[in-house]
């Protein structure tokens, strides 16, 4: 792995924009970042695609051993929830209905890649990941490779849950007007990719969809509904679990047979306990950070089980706190995670995220931060890679 100091393309904000990618500048400095770019070997690439693959299966066995030993109490689930998550996975036919997640990896190009955390539930860079960073490639250096499936994976993806659920109509859902704590930034963020996604499901024939704010969605007394008063078949949300259940009544979906995704089993893959259940199952792993859920040693990072953008985590060393952030998480509990290397490469830390789509891996984008603690102000930097 090799960070690159490269040229931008002339006027790349035209271009990307063109692409769909509206939010490529935060506050006039760029989020996407094309004044350099991450170049790997093919054997750095193969390696990182199957250790993406790995991680997908022990994912897959940390989950059915919480169901098995009933430990939702670590992950702070409300005890009305558990039966729809058993009912969930019990008929996840392993996992495959997870259309897709983003696994956090800590590479610095010489040891094994370490999982931070996996995204499960609601992951976002998946457009720049797919789309922008390739038509990058085409016009920086065609010759090379990029770790990159996305498209065609979820393409796929959407063939095969509209072959098995043959819904009339499918929905995606999104928040697409501001409330809340919820930026500009993330509204248009979270609208491009469910479009994104919409669009690589509109390819699969005879597939009709419906594109709607998540707040239309109500429950008339007998089903779930849009504001058309149309019932729900199947819907795409990106839009966490852990808020929809504090805001409809849990009873509501145990009485619906709205098919969700991602389902309501993903809330034991977006919680940061699945970390100590992974290491529980697998000690040692060399793809694993340890991971517990009272501090083991002196110096760990403390993150909460379920915050987002790099908020409320504290990095400790030798008791002491060295750096931390600031948010809103953290009375659902918290784990805390050995330190991972991260490279510090002229004050540029990465972090890789490695998409699977489908159960399969599928590639990754690299996004850059100015500290360890990756946040909502990080940067993506586009990759390739040559045989």
């Amino acid at each position: 792995m090799e960070r690159i100091v490269i040229s931008p393309r002339h006027n790349w904000q035209k271009l990307v924009e063109n692409q769909g990618f509206l939010y490529h500048t935060l506050d006039d400095v760029p989020y996407w970042n094309e004044e350099a770019c991450y170049k790997f070997t093919e054997r750095e690439i193969l390696m990182l695609e199957s250790t993406t693959q790995e991680l997908h299966t022990m994912c897959i066995a940390a989950a059915q051993f919480v169901v098995d030993h009933n430990l939702f109490y670590l992950f702070g689930i409300p005890e009305e929830v558990i039966p729809l998550i058993r009912h969930a996975w019990e008929n996840s036919d392993n996992g495959f209905w997870s259309l897709y997640g983003r696994f956090d990896l800590a590479y610095d190009g010489t040891s094994l890649p370490k999982l931070l955390e996996f995204n499960a539930d609601t992951p976002t860079s998946l457009f720049e990941s797919s789309i922008v960073q390739w038509f990058w490639l085409q016009d920086f250096k065609p010759s090379a490779d990029q770790f990159n499936s996305i498209d065609e994976k979820l393409r796929a993806a959407w063939e095969f849950i509209h072959n098995n659920y043959r819904s009339s109509c499918y929905h995606f859902a999104c928040l697409k007007e501001a409330r809340g704590n919820i930026s500009q930034l993330q509204l248009r963020e979270d609208i491009t990719n469910t479009a994104y996604i919409l669009d690589t499901a509109s390819s699969v024939k005879g597939l009709h969809y419906f594109f709607t704010d998540i707040g239309n969605i109500t429950w008339n007394g007998k089903e779930f509904t849009d504001e058309h008063e149309k019932p729900l078949g199947t819907i795409f949300k990106l839009y966490p679990w852990e808020w929809m259940i504090h805001e409809v009544s849990i009873a509501n979906f145990g009485k619906s047979n709205v098919n969700w995704i991602e389902p309501i089993w993903k809330m034991l893959w977006s919680n940061k306990a699945l970390l100590p259940i992974l290491w529980q199952l697998y000690p040692n792993h060399p793809n694993l950070l340890p991971s517990y859920f009272e501090p083991n040693s002196t110096s760990y990072v403390k993150k909460p089980k379920l915050s987002r953008e790099g908020a409320n985590i504290q990095i400790v060393q030798n008791n002491q706190i060295v750096t931390k952030t600031a948010g809103n998480y953290g009375a659902e509990g918290f784990i805390y995670q050995d330190l991972a290397h991260i490279p510090n490469i002229e004050g540029n830390y990465p972090v890789i995220g490695s998409w699977i789509i489908g159960g399969e891996a599928a590639g990754m984008g690299i996004r850059e931060s100015n500290t360890i603690i990756t946040n909502n102000t990080s940067r993506f930097v586009p990759h390739y890679f040559e045989k």
